[in-house]
């Protein structure tokens, strides 16, 4: 009984895994294919060619990675900052603190691109602005201000207090224990908050879509635009290039956290 069920678990992980990436599989496969149909004419790299020679493409490409890195950047310092001051309140107020943190993670993503629209409306008639570059970079670090939160604090609980207090005991002032200790211990929550504050920005098309104004224009917004025309294989092009840096990143958060682990496993 026991292999059976084994044998049955696996096939259905098989089977689990080939209905999630086969579709991926496909778009990649295609993405070679030198006819503009799903029929297969044979194997060539011209639309990954012309991809980079699309001048839309390549600037809404390098409006997403600036707002990406700006975002996952100014998100991380604000959300270490505000994990390390819900880390000192105690009791319920803690709690609650750190469960309205979490409200931007549960809440839909059109609530929240429609709250800031209406939100950089109004502040752009009382002080005669336009939607753009600025508000979908704000509205990139409000929303991912949660995540770094979501993987600081869990690290800020296994901090030794006394670690800090030795390190003001031999010699540093706060400002050094603080970097030293608290920054030093936290760096692997900060890490993987910063990845995946930079994933999902450079995912994003609701908020942005809502935020952006009429100027602005970033590579997820671009290839809704595409869909309206005749698709292009370009765009599987394009698809295939960004599975391939998310599944980078990904690699990157899994071989740290081996580390980690490795590293801890061999301090005990």
């Amino acid at each position: 009984m026991k292999k059976k069920s084994g044998i049955l678990s696996k096939i259905y992980i098989v089977l689990i895994m080939i209905f999630l990436y086969a579709p991926i599989a496909v778009l990649i496969l295609f993405s070679f294919n030198n006819g503009k149909t799903t029929v297969w004419k044979g194997f060539t790299l011209k639309w990954y060619e012309e991809l980079f020679k699309d001048d839309n493409i390549m600037n809404a490409l390098g409006n997403t990675l600036i707002i990406a890195v700006l975002a996952s950047i100014f998100a991380t310092i604000l959300g270490t900052a505000a994990a390390i001051g819900i880390s000192n309140f105690k009791g319920k107020k803690r709690a609650l603190i750190q469960n309205v943190s979490n409200i931007p993670i549960i809440s839909p993503d059109i609530v929240m691109g429609v709250s800031l629209m209406l939100l950089f409306t109004a502040l752009g008639i009382m002080f005669n602005f336009e939607m753009g570059f600025f508000t979908v970079l704000l509205s990139h670090i409000c929303f991912c201000v949660p995540f770094v939160v979501l993987n600081v604090i869990p690290r800020i609980k296994r901090i030794d207090r006394s670690v800090y207090d030795a390190a003001l005991d031999l010699g540093c002032n706060q400002w050094q224990a603080f970097c030293k200790v608290i920054i030093y211990e936290l760096m692997p929550g900060i890490f993987s908050g910063l990845l995946m504050s930079f994933t999902y920005s450079l995912d994003d098309f609701i908020i942005t879509y809502f935020t952006r104004g009429a100027k602005f224009q970033n590579l997820s917004i671009e290839i809704y635009s595409m869909t309206h025309r005749r698709l292009s294989p370009k765009i599987n092009a394009l698809s295939a290039l960004l599975f391939l840096a998310v599944l980078i990143i990904m690699i990157i958060i899994n071989l740290r956290d081996r580390h980690e682990e490795k590293a801890r496993s061999q301090k005990i």
